[in-house]
């Protein structure tokens, strides 16, 4: 195998999944800076970011920074901020950002690509996460379950943009050179939409109850709650136009959870930091999507309420 030509790399939103990816980039070799809150920019400046896996736990070498100028001459960028924060961390980006730079979303929900390039013209390529970390302290992040990709692209929506084929060719090498799986999809639409299924089933529950996946899907009164809010997406995404193909996705929901026993729910870590969560771009977002599609969400309407009234009340 020849061996990898790494790019610059910067990660605008330095938590849990900016750090796992990046930090697993730069442990492979790569030149990464990471962009994210002071309290993990200056620990990760004095001993580099503490990065813990099931097999290995080792201080990773990387520069960090708290300003978005620190991503000039990045090649690659990956863009990890929560989803309430897409258009400003778009915005703060744009003016530093190398012409030929690829920006990869990796975050939650199914609209991140649409709003980033209507916030600051940057054509974003669409990833789907699946990891299950958590900033266990400043500079420290601990990785828990999986840790894999799904990126694509959409259909052209727009007769200027080239195809990118080339670009998703490279970044599965990139990241599959370090060790982080990931699979180019020929249907990014549907995999979006499988992936905010996940977690819309999970992030609430977990984060009501304070309960890890595991025990979630074992639970038989949780797992039927998985199950009624997975049918109500699914008409969603149906009545949108989304084609899934065949494939059972309430098993799929089940199979996640029996995959990721010990994973706790961003949703869940951010009421316990006392910081907004991204219900609002999960069910809130499967409530008014089908609300304008006339299908009812009565589940996911009322998941979104009560986390919202805990996430008011920590405030």
């Amino acid at each position: 195998m020849h061996e990898v030509q790494w790019p610059s790399i910067a990660v605008m939103g330095a938590g849990a999944v900016g750090c796992y990816f990046g930090g697993m980039l730069a442990r492979a070799g790569a030149r990464v800076t990471m962009i994210g809150r002071p309290q993990h920019v200056d620990a990760m400046n004095r001993s580099g970011l503490l990065l813990e896996s099931k097999g290995f736990r080792e201080h990773v070498s990387v520069t960090a920074a708290t300003e978005a100028r620190a991503v000039d001459g990045a090649q690659i960028v990956l863009f990890c901020v929560k989803t309430l924060d897409t258009e400003s961390a778009a915005r703060s980006l744009a003016p530093h950002l190398a012409s030929q730079a690829i920006v990869v979303s990796l975050q939650n929900g199914v609209d991140n690509v649409d709003r980033i390039r209507t916030a600051a013209n940057i054509d974003a390529v669409a990833a789907v996460v699946y990891v299950g970390a958590e900033m266990a302290a400043p500079g420290h992040v601990k990785h828990t379950a999986r840790g894999d990709l799904v990126i694509g692209d959409f259909p052209r929506r727009y007769q200027s943009e080239p195809a990118r084929a080339p670009q998703l060719n490279k970044l599965a090498e990139l990241f599959n050179s370090a060790g982080v799986p990931c699979r180019i999809s020929d249907n990014i639409e549907a995999d979006l939409w499988t992936k905010l299924i996940m977690n819309c089933a999970y992030n609430p529950i977990s984060a009501l109850t304070r309960s890890r996946y595991g025990r979630i899907v074992g639970n038989p009164i949780t797992r039927d709650l998985l199950r009624r809010t997975t049918e109500e997406i699914i008409a969603v995404a149906r009545a949108a136009g989304v084609r899934f193909g065949d494939v059972d996705l309430l098993d799929a929901v089940y199979a996640l959870g029996a995959g990721m026993v010990n994973t706790l729910s961003s949703t869940a870590q951010d009421l316990e930091r006392g910081k907004r969560t991204e219900i609002d771009s999960l069910n809130g977002y499967v409530f008014r999507r089908g609300k304008e599609l006339s299908i009812d969400t009565p589940v996911n309407a009322t998941l979104w309420a009560l986390v919202k009234l805990l996430e008011q009340a920590a405030e």
